[in-house]
C-alpha cells in the first residue's frame, strides 16, 4: 500500500508571511517528503493580493499550486499572469469569462493530482454556487488525488461542503479568516478536514494586519486603510497522509510554528 503527504499552507499575508514561508517550508517538505504542496497567496503582495514577484517568491519556496480568494482581483496588472499561468488559482465559482482558472490537474510522485479553489457565499460575495461549480469540473477517467481550497467565510458553509464532498476529495481546507481552528479530522468517507488553515504572517496582530490600524476601524467605524503587521511571521497549515490506491485520507496534523526557523508544533 502506498502513501502520499501533501502540505496545504494557509493564507500567506505581506512580506512577514513571505520571509518565513522561504525559510520553513522547505524544511517541511524534506521533513515530511511532501509530494506536493499548495499554498494560499492572495495576501502575499502587502496584504492585498499578488504580484509577479510574491508568486514566484512562494512558487520558489516549494509550492506546486497557488491558491487564492476575493482579494486576488487587488493588482489588476496581475491579472495577465492570472490568465497564463495554471499553477495559480483563482475560485472557479466565479463566472465564466473571469481571468484566471480554478482548477488544475498535474502528474506528480506517479500519480495525478486535481486542486480546486472554490469561494464561499455566506457572508460574502454571493458568487455561482460552489457545489454545483465543483460538481461541473470534468471527471478524470483515472483515480486521483483531489485537494480543495475553500475560501469562505461561513464555517457553517465550510463543513456542509466538506461533508457533500466526503468519499470523493482526499482533502478540503477552509481558508480566508486567517485564524486556525483545531478541527481537524477524517470525515466518515475519507475526506480530510480543517476548517480554516490559518495564515502565514505576524501572528502578533488582528488577521496579519497592524492592530491600531484594527482597533481604529472597530472603535470608529471608519475604514482607515490597513497595513501588514510587521514583525517575525509564523508559518500555519496542514499536513496529510493519503491512500494513493484510494485517495483517502488516513492522517491529518496541524503545522504551527512560533518563531521563523522554528520546528512545527
Amino acid at each position: 500500500m502506498a502513501f502520499l503527504q501533501a502540505i496545504m499552507i494557509g493564507d500567506v499575508v505581506g512580506n512577514p508571511g513571505l520571509t518565513v514561508l522561504e525559510e520553513v517550508l522547505p524544511g517541511l517538505i524534506k521533513k515530511h517528503e511532501a509530494a506536493v504542496v499548495v499554498v494560499n497567496g492572495e495576501n502575499a503582495a502587502d496584504g492585498f493580493g499578488l504580484t509577479e514577484t510574491t508568486v514566484a517568491r512562494i512558487l520558489a519556496a516549494g509550492a506546486d499550486v497557488v491558491t487564492s480568494g476575493n482579494h486576488v482581483w487587488e493588482k489588476r496588472e496581475f491579472w495577465p499572469i492570472l490568465e497564463g499561468d495554471r499553477r495559480i488559482l483563482r475560485p472557479a465559482n466565479y463566472p465564466p469569462g473571469t481571468p484566471g482558472q480554478g482548477w488544475v490537474r498535474f502528474e506528480k510522485a506517479g500519480m495525478p493530482w486535481l486542486v480546486v479553489n472554490l469561494q464561499g457565499r455566506e457572508l460574502m460575495t454571493p458568487l455561482d454556487c460552489p457545489f454545483r461549480t465543483f460538481d461541473g469540473i470534468p471527471a478524470s477517467p483515472d483515480k486521483e488525488i483531489i485537494l480543495v481550497d475553500f475560501h469562505a467565510e461561513s464555517t457553517r458553509e465550510k463543513e456542509a461542503l466538506a461533508y457533500y464532498l466526503d468519499g470523493r476529495v482526499s482533502l478540503l481546507v477552509g481558508t480566508h479568516t486567517h485564524v486556525q481552528t483545531a478541527d481537524e479530522r477524517v470525515l466518515p468517507q475519507g475526506t480530510g478536514y480543517i476548517t480554516d488553515l490559518g495564515m502565514t504572517g505576524v501572528l502578533a496582530s488582528i488577521i496579519g494586519m497592524e492592530t491600531r490600524i484594527c482597533l481604529d476601524r472597530a472603535r470608529n467605524q471608519v475604514l482607515y486603510r490597513m497595513e501588514c503587521a510587521q514583525g517575525t511571521g509564523d508559518i500555519q497549515g496542514i499536513v496529510v497522509k493519503i491512500d494513493a490506491s484510494t485517495g483517502k485520507t488516513v492522517w491529518i496534523e496541524r503545522i504551527t510554528t512560533r518563531e521563523a526557523g522554528s520546528e512545527p508544533a
